[in-house]
């Protein structure tokens, strides 16, 4: 690939059924290693130019631990400050002074979905690059996908849009193919998509998701490709949740 590529790492959330506060929710360990470890050193191994983590609660410990960890690739880390949780639009609306000068892709992975592989990440970003699209998503078929924005296609299974689970109609809720959050964009169109978002939703946040509606209007391609284990597109939001992740992994890799 010889695209200039950023990572961007939403690491920012409080992880409130996680039961423990004082802890980022990115900081919590699966298998020995903070979540956030396995998301950066996927970055690292795509050949990021830079990886930017989105920080907020309890950033300090996030910052701490990445920069020691990764001190020997420092100039590839840099750090974007969400301090109000307004959404996940205005999570990557911080990214924005750090890439001014940046053309390129922007890959936008969760520092929370740790088991999502280099093979998977390699053929999504093949996938975006020879179909020549601006913006492409990573989707999953879920049996209850309750929860989850649903994955709008048309008649002739194009991706047209993304619905929030809490703005979908009844009719919606029973499409199955949901949006994992795993976008990569194009640097300018990101920036400029996102200036047009708007809070007039069922949460009162900028969506991050309605960046691929600004598209769709002004006729930009854009795609959305399945992934095939959805355990690695799967988010921990719960103890349990990280407990049953942990299990998967020790299973794939003994």
């Amino acid at each position: 690939m010889n695209k200039n590529l950023t990572t961007v790492i939403m690491a920012a959330g409080k992880g409130k059924r996680m039961k423990n506060p004082d802890k980022s929710k990115v900081m919590f360990e699966l298998y020995g290693k903070p979540m956030i470890e396995y998301v950066t050193n996927l970055a690292l191994k795509i050949n990021s130019d830079f990886i930017i983590p989105i920080v907020g609660h309890q950033k300090q410990t996030v910052i701490d631990f990445l920069s020691n960890k990764y001190s020997s690739v420092s100039e590839k880390l840099k750090f974007a400050h969400q301090d109000e949780q307004l959404g996940t639009g205005h999570a990557v609306m911080q990214t924005e002074p750090l890439l001014n000068n940046f053309e390129g892709d922007v890959l936008i992975l969760s520092g929370d979905v740790p088991l999502l592989t280099y093979e998977t990440v390699l053929s999504f970003l093949n996938y975006h690059n020879s179909n020549g699209f601006k913006a492409t998503l990573i989707s999953a078929v879920f049996e209850n996908p309750t929860g989850y924005g649903r994955i709008i296609r048309d008649e002739n299974n194009n991706f047209i849009d993304i619905v929030e689970d809490k703005d979908a109609s009844p009719q919606q809720k029973n499409i199955t193919e949901i949006n994992s959050g795993i976008y990569i964009v194009d640097s300018k169109l990101l920036f400029e998509a996102l200036k047009s978002l708007k809070t007039d939703n069922a949460q009162g946040e900028y969506y991050l998701t309605d960046i691929f509606r600004y598209f769709k209007n002004k006729n930009i391609k854009i795609g959305a490709i399945p992934v095939s284990d959805k355990n690695e597109i799967t988010g921990i939001n719960t103890v349990e949740q990280l407990e049953e992740l942990e299990k998967i992994y020790i299973n794939k890799n003994e």
